[in-house]
């Protein structure tokens, strides 16, 4: 754990990788990950007030308000208070990021820069098990029996997100959306971008830059090595 209070946020376009660095992050150095898709599952699926108004958000193919996620992601933070934590997913316009930043200082902003046509074919070739969540990629991670589950054997499905057109449509909503977010936080200096196509290669940098980031990242970082 490191010995003071560390708050990070990840950006990274949808297939950048951000679910993977987020678990080395949170195994390396003991941040608390939280996800702004995990918040609003939860929320979805207890049926709460706001679950409810995100899922009529969702239904109709809106983008969830920046007035009712950011309500979610600060309620879930101050549970946290005492916690050095990974934002994932959130902030994504400038305002929630105003919002955020009235109410805790941002150390480091870690922004993955993937090319997009590596991310349209990462996620073109992604095939799912909708009873497990079990991912399958058929260049790097394939099914034994291609298009079922190792376990099952049931069918392998492709979410609709991931399907080639789908990709291409979030990957530039994505890019409109978060440029401004990304200039916001140059401009304040807690920036810091790692470009590359394979999160193995990406992730000793970031693991080096948090090192020098935190108070015993460098003890920390040798331990998992071990």
């Amino acid at each position: 754990m490191v010995l003071r209070l560390f708050r990070a946020v990840i950006m990274g376009p949808p297939g950048s990788g951000k679910g993977t660095v987020s678990e080395r992050i949170v195994n390396s150095f003991g941040l608390k990950h939280l996800s702004s898709g995990d918040v609003l599952r939860t929320n979805i699926k207890a049926k709460t007030e706001v679950g409810l108004l995100v899922k009529s958000y969702i239904d109709q193919g809106q983008l969830v308000s920046d007035d009712v996620i950011t309500r979610l992601i600060l309620h879930d933070l101050k549970g946290l208070e005492q916690c050095s934590w990974l934002l994932d997913g959130f902030p994504r316009t400038v305002t929630q990021a105003e919002c955020l930043d009235t109410v805790y200082q941002i150390d480091t902003v870690l922004n993955l820069n993937v090319p997009f046509e590596t991310i349209k074919e990462r996620l073109s070739s992604r095939w799912i098990h909708l009873g497990s969540g079990r991912v399958y990629n058929t260049n790097f991670n394939p099914p034994k029996i291609p298009g079922l589950d190792d376990v099952t054997g049931e069918p392998l499905i492709q979410r609709n997100d991931d399907k080639p057109e789908t990709v291409t449509r979030r990957l530039k909503s994505y890019e409109t959306q978060t440029r401004p977010v990304l200039e916001y936080y140059r401009n304040k200096g807690v920036l810091e971008t790692f470009t590359g196509t394979e999160t193995n290669k990406i992730w000793p940098h970031i693991q080096t830059f948090l090192c020098s980031k935190t108070s015993d990242g460098d003890q920390k970082a040798a331990a998992g090595k071990a």
